[in-house]
């Protein structure tokens, strides 16, 4: 408990009020005093943010067509989601550490051309294999925008306003998800599956082209070794501390309520509501339209609260959201609101809980703050992934086939760890907290 005393006893950032405005002010010290000018427009941030969580939702209208288009069957289609979850998880220990070393601006940009690349792939693919190539070279690549995004945050913010302004970014991201299905769903029935790849080429190449005119590099504490060295030192300094696991574990569990429900309601929707792709798209504006409300309520009050507050609240309210799923099924209630609404309820508890999660993560060790996101956003995307497939198996006949208690069920089981480790991390803060002030 000690060491967790002492990474809290960092200076704090300044804060100014300009009306009914906070005006947020990064660290001023030899190095960042030149900062200000030279930070990059939070447009860019939710931009590279953004680019990933679209290219995984503008497709899920299409996962049953693409059955038929590769001749293939829905479990391998499946894998278009899981395979690219799974590659976000497995990038983004590399990208955070990789950043810690050689700066934030040159991995980013690296990062943007792979994605680039795996959009090309995905527009020329004639198989079910090359689609899954594509897909695990997008995300890969675009994950490089939320593993540093979050870390630039935290390079220009202290802890708090760290939360603060995540939620904020976060916020203008949700957008991707909020139209991406919508966007997809009217592509595909309008041009065909491949132009939703078109538009990810498009989209790609110009959020390339802005960071690289506007992003300059805000990390200049290097990380000591490179290598495979230097990401065993930096993974094995943050696996000390317990606090960090509590908040890396809460973001995880909170992710996966979220990402068992992408993963089952698709098929859901098309077997037992019957609706179209676009149809689908229009529902699930509502689950994104939640998580930009919790992002909101994350970037007003998290200052004000702090992230354990912040944290618990939004456990409390996916409990709810879960709850009134199995409620209105439970009493005959069979109808898409029954299960979309709900679901805004849990995008407010999600928007809520992760931001603050996250910045409590990369706060520990803010030397360490790209590879503190990398191994948060890992395991995040990496629970997000198992949840995913364990619903969307459960559904194709397991347990439950074509019926929404495979989802409860799975949903269920991520709150019960989301506030398992988020009352840990209130206790380990709050006794942190405790041994600096006494």
């Amino acid at each position: 408990m000690n060491g967790v005393c002492s990474l809290l006893r960092a200076p704090a950032f300044g804060l100014a009020n300009a009306g009914a405005q906070t005006v947020l002010k990064p660290m001023t010290n030899s190095l960042s005093s030149a900062l200000p000018e030279r930070r990059p427009s939070l447009a860019l941030l939710v931009a590279v943010s953004s680019v990933s969580p679209l290219a995984l939702n503008i497709y899920l209208p299409s996962l049953p067509v693409l059955v038929d288009v590769f001749d293939t069957t829905a479990a391998m289609v499946q894998l278009s989601l899981s395979l690219y979850l799974a590659a976000i998880a497995i990038a983004q220990i590399g990208i955070g550490p990789l950043s810690d070393r050689y700066g934030r601006r040159p991995v980013l940009l690296w990062g943007l051309g792979f994605f680039l690349i795996g959009s090309l792939t995905c527009a020329a693919a004639t198989s079910i294999e090359v689609m899954l190539t594509g897909r695990m070279l997008q995300a890969a690549g675009g994950c490089a925008g939320i593993v540093l995004g979050r870390a630039i945050v935290r390079d220009l913010f202290d802890r708090r306003q760290s939360a603060s302004m995540i939620g904020y970014v976060t916020m203008g991201m949700a957008v991707a998800p909020m139209i991406g299905p919508a966007i997809g769903g009217v592509l595909d029935e309008t041009f065909g599956w491949r132009s939703s790849s078109y538009l990810m080429i498009a989209l790609g190449a110009l959020v390339l082209a802005w960071a690289w005119a506007e992003l300059h590099e805000t990390h200049h504490t290097r990380a000591s070794g490179g290598g495979m060295r230097g990401l065993v030192r930096s993974y094995a300094a943050l696996s000390r501390s317990r606090l960090f696991w509590a908040y890396t574990l809460t973001s995880a569990f909170t992710s996966a309520v979220f990402f068992s429900f992408l993963g089952g309601a698709p098929f859901l929707a098309a077997r037992l509501f019957d609706m179209s792709p676009s149809a689908y798209g229009l529902y699930f504006i509502m689950v994104a339209a939640g998580y930009m409300v919790g992002n909101g309520i994350s970037g007003r009050f998290s200052e004000r609260l702090g992230i354990s507050r912040m944290i618990l609240g939004g456990n409390c309210v996916l409990v709810c959201a879960v709850s009134a799923i199995a409620a209105f099924f439970a009493l005959g209630f069979v109808h898409p609101l029954a299960l979309f609404a709900p679901m805004f309820v849990v995008g407010v508890g999600n928007g809520m809980s992760l931001p603050n999660a996250i910045a409590g993560s990369v706060s520990v060790r803010p030397d360490l703050a790209g590879a503190a996101s990398g191994l948060t956003g890992s395991l995040q995307i990496g629970a997000g992934a198992i949840a995913s497939a364990l619903a969307g198996w459960l559904l194709s006949g397991v347990l439950w086939p074509g019926t929404v208690w495979a989802l409860v069920l799975v949903m269920a089981l991520s709150c019960v760890g989301a506030v398992t480790f988020g009352t840990i991390a209130r206790r380990l803060e709050r006794g942190a907290e405790e041994a600096w002030t006494g």
